[in-house]
């Protein structure tokens, strides 16, 4: 639900990086008619939905390892030009995973002190590098918020985020605040308040 509602986000003609986990199902919700250019930062762009038995080929994964697609079109290369791509501002829109996201845009998706990780990987350079961030998370972990008045959890980078996408919300980062956009289908304003930390902008129209 969450992947098909950030595909939703999309442009044509965009180059856009998907991160590891949730955010590389959002290729299996891109419209045919849409043509978009997905970009994994293990070196590929073309990136299509996900690959089944009858046409994976165990060469061509995402950076998540998991195995792709590729688009006609679609290429490969090194880390160097995959990255030049991400910091060279080359990329329209990024999507992430997060452990917390707070009310100023600032990020932590990348460790939870104490626990043992691979890697900090590319999302500090995506999320500088990239035009737009989208998060794509699940609203709460264990019943506890996730969008906070304040991370709590190591930074990848502060002020960055632009939109939080969640099974309950679509939520806007401005200015002013976050801006409660949509509520879903399966949700209620009083849940996503309820379930949310931070303090939310409500407009009219969601109120009744």
């Amino acid at each position: 639900m969450i992947a098909r509602r950030v595909a939703k986000e999309f442009k044509g003609g965009e180059a856009i990086t998907l991160g590891i986990g949730l955010p590389t199902e959002v290729a299996n919700y891109i419209p045919d008619s849409m043509h978009v250019m997905l970009h994994s930062e293990n070196g590929v762009i073309g990136v299509g939905p996900k690959a089944d038995e009858t046409n994976r080929d165990n060469r061509i994964s995402n950076a998540g390892g998991v195995l792709v697609t590729i688009k006609e079109g679609g290429a490969y290369f090194d880390s160097f030009l995959s990255f030049s791509m991400i910091r060279g501002g080359h990329i329209d829109a990024t999507v992430l995973g997060a452990l917390q996201v707070d009310e100023k845009g600032n990020l932590a998706n990348w460790v939870i002190p104490g626990k043992l990780v691979p890697g900090m990987g590319g999302a500090m350079d995506l999320v500088v590098g990239a035009k737009k961030v989208i998060v794509a998370m699940e609203h709460t972990a264990k019943g506890a918020p996730k969008i906070l008045k304040e991370c709590t959890l190591p930074l990848t980078a502060t002020g960055e985020v632009d939109l939080i996408i969640t099974e309950k919300a679509v939520i806007e980062v401005t200015k002013q605040g976050l801006l409660l956009k949509e509520i879903s289908p399966h949700s209620t304003l009083e849940d996503v308040l309820a379930s949310t930390e931070a303090e939310l902008i409500v407009p009219n129209g969601l109120l009744g």
